[in-house]
């Protein structure tokens, strides 16, 4: 009944109004995404959550404002017995991961969601401000992408299917890495996501070869699919020029060891970052230089970006 209301023009600001209102909606909203198992409802949960969100940012930094609110440590007096508001991060990651293997298209409702919390300061803050610091939201998402999304014996079209979960994804976990690594996380957790978005971007690269026809195409279904594979492409780019760019001699070697950093990953890499990512390319094939001189030389005589040897 909700989501019926809230599209509905003429009713939904009214909607959306009483719910800023009325606290005891998000509530029970959290309570909903932290204890149930029931697919169906936890799915309606998340499209309403989506649609609010998205139609109101200050509903949004409203109810996730107490995430990241100060956590009092003094002991609960015989007056403060009220239990402290549930998180709306955790409450998110909960259903999602209810949702994982019953429901992918709730999956993909619940990851937009946490995307469209990173599109405001206070919502990354409520990612990463948590009580372990993200971290099991980091490694959620690592696992989900590195071990369900675009895998390396998936079609190279299934990223026609993926394009919006994993889009969703990777801009949450772009996010959080740059935060991460301002906060000194090691960059060595991450090396996982290189072999992971080479994968996606040589597929986006095998799926525009495959089907060259779609660019002329003039119906609206052919732009939304091109927009937003144009969409996962730019938001896959931004992501691995951040993690190239952190990378040392020492994390090259271990994601050459470990078999991320590979000679045709590398080259997907600057085929794709090339020129927009110059100064991170270059950055990255300085280390890779210290690391292992014969796949930087390889790698230099490919690109016109001259890094610096130190």
């Amino acid at each position: 009944l909700f989501l019926t209301c809230l599209s509905q023009a003429d009713v939904a600001g009214t909607w959306v109004e009483r719910f800023r209102k009325d606290p005891s909606v998000r509530e029970n909203l959290c309570f909903i995404m932290s204890s149930s198992t029931n697919v169906d409802l936890l799915v309606k949960v998340g499209e309403l959550l989506d649609r609010l969100f998205d139609m109101d940012e200050d509903l949004m930094l409203a109810w996730i404002r107490s995430d990241c609110a100060p956590r009092e440590t003094s002991a609960v007096t015989e007056n403060e017995d009220r239990a402290a508001p549930l998180e709306m991060v955790s409450c998110l990651l909960e259903a999602a991961k209810q949702l994982r293997s019953e429901s992918p298209e709730g999956l993909e409702i619940y990851m937009h969601v946490l995307q469209l919390l990173t599109t405001a300061d206070t919502g990354i803050q409520a990612i990463v401000q948590s009580p372990d610091g993200g971290e099991q939201t980091w490694d959620f998402l690592l696992d989900l992408t590195c071990n369900d999304l675009c895998q390396p014996n998936d079609p190279p079209l299934i990223v026609q299917e993926q394009k919006g979960i994993l889009s969703s994804v990777l801009a949450v976990m772009s996010a959080m890495f740059v935060w991460r690594a301002e906060q000194g996380h090691k960059v060595e957790k991450s090396l996982p996501l290189i072999s992971s978005l080479a994968q996606v971007l040589e597929n986006l690269e095998e799926c525009r070869k495959k089907c060259p026809e779609s660019d002329a195409r003039e119906g609206p279904d052919a732009r939304h699919d091109n927009s937003h594979l144009q969409i996962l492409k730019d938001v896959s780019c931004e992501f691995l020029s951040n993690i190239l760019s952190e990378l040392s001699k020492d994390s090259v070697l271990q994601g050459i060891s470990l078999g991320h950093i590979t000679e045709r990953r590398c080259q997907c890499a600057l085929r794709n970052l090339l020129p927009l990512y110059s100064t991170s390319v270059g950055t990255f094939l300085a280390a890779v230089g210290e690391a292992d001189r014969s796949l930087a030389d390889k790698l230099r005589r490919e690109t016109p970006v001259r890094a610096e040897q130190t």
